[in-house]
């Protein structure tokens, strides 16, 4: 493939059904891609300079150094694991539709773009499967190794996804289901959460052990009721997941106050934290008519059919 001068990626958001903790003891995941979307934009330079223009920072390296930067840490990580076989600098301009504090796995859909745009800047074939191993490596490196990949299996490919980290599955899911997000106002970082859980479960291994199988089971279950477009059975489903993130701690007022409230709405037939918990967001199995849970934040969703792409390319050069 001959590198192009000028090209886009795009990758778009995630968000969890199911799976949260228990992917990472090998339990399956239930994870859907949403229509909200990071940019990438990639423009060859005629030297060794390698400049990073991101709402969250303005950075400057070069092909010699690339000097740390936390607000950009996945983007320097997947740029590091290849700079060696980078041909000449470039510039990198990241724009983003949704913000990093709304849940929608912003980190994975960078990775996932960031890998891709590697794949055309070096005129690689596009290979979606190259993308996602060499993607959780950059995960685990800035994470220190933890990080199931499901989030990246979701922005990569698209639609609804079922993931299990070893034996690796992703399958990807038919349907389109209504969605809507509610943000509690404050977030805890997944891993100080992951650490949180360990710490409150030390005591009791097996107890957590059997926690986890059973949202396994209730995964399995709710992938079930997606194949089958059985909405009831699913809503129902993720209530029950949500009683399971509450024994395990991850729970708290806030959170349990909009899974309550939204429950009593006629249009919403399920309720549940989505992501690590202590924060975050409520993910609903149907839609919210506006400010119905003021003062929270509200977001619909709906589940993209669209994986990481690209776009745009400019192959004049």
């Amino acid at each position: 493939m001959r590198r192009p001068s000028t090209f886009k990626i795009s990758a778009p958001g995630s968000l969890m059904l199911s799976g949260e903790h228990a992917v990472l003891q090998g339990e399956l995941a239930l994870v859907a891609a949403v229509d909200a979307r990071i940019h990438l934009h990639w423009t060859v330079r005629g030297d060794r300079q390698i400049h990073i223009h991101s709402a969250l920072a303005e950075y400057q390296g070069s092909l010699d150094a690339l000097p740390p930067e936390p607000a950009l840490s996945f983007v320097l990580a997947a740029l590091t694991a290849r700079l060696s076989e980078l041909p000449c600098g470039l510039d990198l301009q990241i724009a983003s539709e949704f913000s990093h504090e709304q849940g929608l796995g912003s980190s994975a859909a960078v990775v996932a773009a960031m890998q891709l745009g590697l794949q055309v800047f070096l005129g690689e074939e596009i290979a979606l499967d190259r993308a996602f191993e060499q993607g959780l490596k950059t995960i685990h490196q800035v994470q220190a190794g933890r990080g199931s990949g499901s989030d990246l299996a979701a922005s990569l490919y698209g639609g609804l996804v079922a993931y299990r980290m070893q034996p690796r599955q992703i399958e990807r899911l038919a349907g389109q289901i209504p969605l809507s997000l509610v943000f509690s106002g404050y977030k805890m970082k997944t891993p100080d959460v992951l650490r949180w859980v360990e710490k409150r479960w030390q005591t009791q291994p097996d107890l957590l052990a059997a926690l986890y199988r059973l949202m396994g089971q209730t995964s399995e279950a709710m992938a079930d009721a997606l194949r089958q477009e059985d909405w009831i059975t699913l809503g129902q489903l993720m209530n029950t997941y949500q009683g399971l993130m509450d024994a395990l701690g991850v729970n708290d007022a806030t959170l349990s106050e909009i899974i309550y409230r939204a429950r009593a709405l006629p249009a919403i037939l399920g309720a549940k934290i989505s992501g690590s918990g202590l924060g975050d967001c409520v993910l609903l199995l149907g839609e919210l008519a506006p400010q119905v849970l003021a003062p929270y934040s509200q977001l619909s969703v709906r589940v993209s059919p669209r994986g990481t792409e690209v776009g745009e390319v400019d192959a004049s050069a």
